[in-house]
């Protein structure tokens, strides 16, 4: 899912009130997403517990992945996506948490019981959900985009696109414009995926996640992005926009586990409860401007946050999402079509 700075972030969060040796075990080290966490929340956790919280981001799920399996010691939660949820399950990493057992998991929509792991929440729990889809300024484009083809007619006129430095988002849109399903694992398939990415690659100006700040300046007309964009959009709606191609695309959802090395389980376990607070839930919504699994937090939500369709599709619309589940051994080959793309001339 989505990470607005692909960059590694430690923030360190801390009452004051709590001695130096209650200070030494009440600890909680959270891996998230860059930029994926309101900052309040975890002050807010730290003011009401006196578990001090320290923040390390990711960009993507193998990078996360890639460092936990490179031995890298000391966190308590990830947030992994839902495929990757079930990754992790598999590889034998997860902590079961029992959190479905909290009186407060009721608020959770049990559609987002999405893991095929994890069916009843005994491991992890939902944490947001959101699209992936095209963040544009309004005054570098020649009319409002709908679509992937619209985003492309830019760049054939002479402006600046960006994709993802993504695997699955990147080829999910070539499977998603050739009708497959974004977890196909049809080498046919895969290669018509690749093959309409190839073709449109001179109209690419980079796969990166960093796009942003190009995007706000006009350097870029239009990228590839989360819908975290939103909050970029809520800020200068004159000028940002962001929407969902009506071809349909990818969704993500996010859950909250505690890892099985996890030195403080028990305050990652407070945590999770803490998080299933629908006010602190619908803090953090509204700040990410994202979707919330948290059925109480959305009836918090300001209208124009709960109501916005981008944010928050219509069933025509979500009907058209597709959302990513693990490969298992499929993931090479997608390793070798991407890799195909990348090194394209």
């Amino acid at each position: 899912m989505p990470t607005l700075r692909h960059l590694t972030l430690c923030v360190a969060l801390g009452s004051g009130l709590v001695t130096g040796a209650a200070q030494a075990a009440e600890q909680l080290r959270l891996y998230n997403w860059g930029d994926y966490i309101n900052p309040e929340v975890l002050t807010r956790f730290t003011a009401e517990t006196g578990i001090k919280v320290s923040l390390d981001t990711y960009g993507s799920n193998e990078e996360m992945l890639a460092k936990l399996q490179a031995g890298a010691k000391g966190y308590d939660i990830v947030f992994p996506s839902v495929h990757m949820h079930d990754t992790l399950s598999a590889l034998g990493l997860l902590e079961k948490t029992d959190i479905n057992q909290d009186p407060a998991f009721a608020n959770i929509d049990p559609a987002f019981l999405r893991a095929k792991s994890d069916p009843k929440g005994e491991y992890c729990m939902p944490y947001a959900w959101g699209t992936v889809g095209i963040f544009y300024n309004r005054n570098k484009v020649s009319k409002p985009i709908e679509s992937w083809d619209d985003f492309f007619a830019e760049a054939k006129a002479g402006n600046k696109v960006i994709m993802l430095d993504d695997m699955r988002e990147t080829l999910g849109v070539g499977l998603i414009k050739n009708g497959k399903s974004v977890n196909s694992s049809e080498p046919d398939e895969l290669k018509q995926a690749a093959d309409w990415l190839i073709e449109r690659k001179p109209l690419i100006s980079a796969f990166t996640y960093d796009s942003v700040p190009m995007v706000q300046s006009g350097d870029a007309a239009a990228s590839h992005y989360f819908v975290g964009a939103m909050m970029y959009v809520k800020q200068d709606p004159q000028n940002l926009a962001y929407v969902i191609p009506k071809e349909g695309a990818t969704m993500y959802q996010e859950d909250m586990c505690v890892l099985k090395s996890a030195p403080n389980k028990a305050s990652a376990k407070r945590f999770m409860s803490f998080f299933l607070q629908p006010e602190i839930a619908a803090l953090n919504t509204a700040q990410q401007m994202n979707g919330t699994p948290n059925k109480e937090a959305l009836k918090l939500l300001p209208a124009e946050l709960r109501d916005n369709p981008q944010v928050n599709p219509p069933a025509e619309v979500m009907a058209k999402l597709q959302i990513f589940e693990d490969l298992g051994k499929g993931l090479r080959q997608y390793d070798r079509v991407w890799t195909r793309v990348r090194t394209a001339n």
